[in-house]
């Protein structure tokens, strides 16, 4: 007996890691101090939390 698997190949990683790079960026770029950059890291890893909660924002409520 012999099984087939596929292979599906997703860039959900790739695009989630490039956006926590580009947030990573952008929040300790704009820290004024140690601890807000420890802060912006850790939003940096939540990012598509801020990004979901917008959209609901605009679809539902407005």
């Amino acid at each position: 007996m012999s099984k087939e698997y596929q292979s599906c190949n997703s860039t959900g990683g790739a695009i989630y890691g490039l956006g926590f790079i580009g947030a990573a960026i952008f929040y300790i770029s704009q820290a004024t101090g140690f601890w807000v950059g420890v802060l912006g890291f850790l939003k940096a890893i939540i990012w598509p939390l801020f990004f979901v909660l917008e959209g609901l924002k605009h679809f539902i409520i407005g």
